[in-house]
């Protein structure tokens, strides 16, 4: 090979692709800026129209995906790779990877199905797959929660979507359970008047449905009092502990005994 031949190798073949990987770069760069955009135009269109956060990032997503995939295909094309065999190519891989990663479709068909029937938004307090937290985000394959210890977790949707999903957010008030023991020489009666009457006035106790205070059971030690004032969700940890407090702060005003237990001696003559 003279070196005419290099240098015509060189000035015309390499400096061709040269050309072409730069433009390539150049594409996917600004391509990627441009889905960007579209992805903030279309999202801030949709948050200035009231459309629910999840249903927002979902969307994202899945056009987020779609576009990417189409500047792929558009830069392969524009290297003369044919891109209908690359899809055929594609369509392929994809029953492939379907096959593998079966669990994966399952999350998203799931993700699917949890966008349209909305057992839960994000922002709303509930317990799917055993988790308790905060909704953070609904993506295409899973969903993350912020659980009361301030923890970041992500379920899979099919896993969320085959268990039973407890949504706290959904009623506008949440019952909170608590109980006191009283001693057997206290009556119950007035036991319960006096706690209501206490409850009633906890702060984020809402008026209704009224706080239940009932006389629940009987035991050795005296009668048990049920004790279950009503709050909205996000109060309801602080309504828990004030509920403690005012139990304890009536029974020393008034005076009650700690409950002991009783024991029957029973003796038998000599």
């Amino acid at each position: 090979m003279d070196l005419n031949t290099i240098q015509s190798f060189v000035s015309t073949t390499l400096f061709d692709l040269l050309i072409k990987i730069l433009s390539a770069i150049a594409f996917w760069v600004v391509g990627r800026w441009l889905i960007g955009k579209v992805i903030g135009l279309m999202q801030a269109a949709m948050n200035r129209n009231h459309v629910d956060p999840t249903l927002t990032k979902y969307l994202g997503s899945i056009v987020a995906i779609a576009l990417n995939i189409a500047l792929v295909l558009g830069i392969l094309g524009y290297f003369g790779i044919q891109t209908t065999s690359f899809a055929a190519m594609l369509a392929g891989a994809g029953v492939a990877i379907g096959a593998a990663w079966s669990g994966m479709l399952g999350n998203f068909a799931a993700g699917a199905f949890m966008l349209v029937l909305r057992p839960f938004k994000v922002g709303d307090f509930v317990q799917v797959g055993g988790i308790v937290g905060t909704v953070h985000e609904l993506g295409l394959f899973g969903t993350t929660l912020i659980t009361p210890d301030n923890v970041m977790t992500m379920l899979g949707n099919g896993k969320i979507f085959g268990d039973t999903v407890m949504n706290f957010s959904a009623r506008p008030s949440r019952r909170v359970e608590r109980t006191a023991q009283l001693a057997g020489s206290v009556d119950p009666l007035q036991a319960i008047a006096l706690l209501k009457a206490a409850v009633s006035k906890i702060p984020n106790v809402v008026a209704d449905p009224v706080p239940e205070v009932n006389l629940l059971d009987l035991n050795l030690l005296g009668p048990v009092i049920s004790v279950r004032p009503y709050c909205h969700t996000d109060h309801y940890w602080q309504v828990y502990f004030d509920t403690n407090e005012a139990i304890v702060r009536t029974a020393q005003e008034a005076g009650w005994p700690a409950p002991t237990p009783t024991q029957i001696m029973k003796t038998t003559p000599l």
